[in-house]
């Protein structure tokens, strides 16, 4: 665990919302190399990894990219205005440090602000909807004016990344931004390091994928191209209202916004669940979605699922469990060494 969650540290280093994942991806790439494999470094920016050769094929996948903004407009006040990338509140938001990345290789820290943000000057504003345009970005420089931002070299289309904050506490719970999905990719290398090692031997033929695009959509459009009979995406699981998910379980989607997954695959894994001894919970998540669903629309010819770590407070300033993330791996090991 603590190797996991060192990588997770690492992983959570790097900044990369959806359209700046290149650092993020040689990091992934350098670290397979490390254990001894050939990672498959795409055009589009996915990792494919073959972990093992061998008969009846499984696909395990995680994301790369979070959440992240873009700059839209450079602000009369000098401040700026945001686009966001990916389905996040912008309740979430306010008052967060972030860092700001220009095309040419500058970064400045800045924080997002309300455009009301003093009690002292504006009184009451708690009513105030969050939006791009009751928030704007404030940059840690002295900049007062659409010109001298434009002098940083600050311009629309530059990216906008949300400092992740993690900590792990005493007891056993990990708080950070994106562990949506950073901390499936963290499992994901941990299952390779183990592969390398010798300390599992799978029974089938194994390959993990890191995709790029999942938060806008299209992250495993390419990956039907893989062979395998099963894919599982590693993501994070719901927590909340009437589900039955917590941060010390593992999660296993049975339906999201795409429809049910595979029956036969998704109840095999509700069994290992229960021959392991390993906490669980199946759940309904109607606004969700996974990189299963892109591989499928693109042609994928697999059984499918979607497992991973409990997660509160999704796309927001999250909160799983190292015991949902222990019973993640576990589950997976299981998966590859039991036909």
């Amino acid at each position: 665990m603590e190797r996991i969650l060192e990588t997770l540290r690492e992983l959570m280093a790097i900044d990369s919302p959806t359209g700046m994942t290149r650092r993020c991806e040689n990091y992934v790439v350098h670290a397979l190399e490390g254990m001894g494999y050939r990672p498959e470094h795409t055009r589009k920016g996915s990792v494919i990894c073959e972990l093992k050769k061998g008969t009846h094929p499984i696909l395990l996948t995680a994301h790369l990219d979070t959440l992240g903004a873009m700059v839209r407009a450079i602000k009369p006040n000098g401040c700026l205005r945001y686009s966001g990338i990916g389905g996040w509140n912008g309740n979430s938001i306010e008052n967060e440090c972030v860092r700001v990345y220009t095309r040419d290789g500058k970064v400045y820290s800045a924080t997002v602000q309300s455009v009301h943000a003093s009690r002292h000057v504006w009184g009451d504003t708690s009513e105030d909807r969050r939006n791009d345009e009751t928030l704007e970005v404030v940059l840690d420089e002295k900049t007062y004016s659409a010109e001298e931002t434009r002098k940083l070299g600050i311009r629309p289309g530059d990216f906008i990344a949300f400092e992740p904050r993690m900590t792990v506490t005493p007891s056993g719970f990990v708080k950070s931004r994106f562990l949506d999905d950073k901390a499936s990719a963290a499992v994901l290398l941990e299952l390779a390091r183990k592969i390398s090692e010798g300390s599992i031997q799978p029974v089938r033929g194994v390959t993990i994928a890191f995709t790029v695009y999942e938060e806008i959509g299209h992250g495993a459009s390419a990956l039907f191209t893989v062979p395998c009979e099963d894919m599982i995406a590693v993501d994070m699981g719901c927590v909340g209202s009437d589900l039955e998910g917590r941060e010390d379980r593992v999660s296993i989607c049975c339906k999201d916004a795409a429809g049910p997954y595979d029956y036969d695959f998704t109840t095999e894994l509700m069994k290992r669940c229960q021959a392991l001894d390993i906490d669980y919970a199946s759940d309904v998540f109607p606004r969700y979605s996974s990189d299963t669903a892109t591989a499928l629309k693109a042609g994928l010819d697999a059984r499918f699922a979607c497992i991973g770590m409990g997660v509160y407070a999704s796309h927001g300033y999250e909160r799983t469990h190292v015991d949902g993330i222990r019973g993640t791996i576990r589950l997976l090991e299981s998966c590859i060494t039991q036909l």
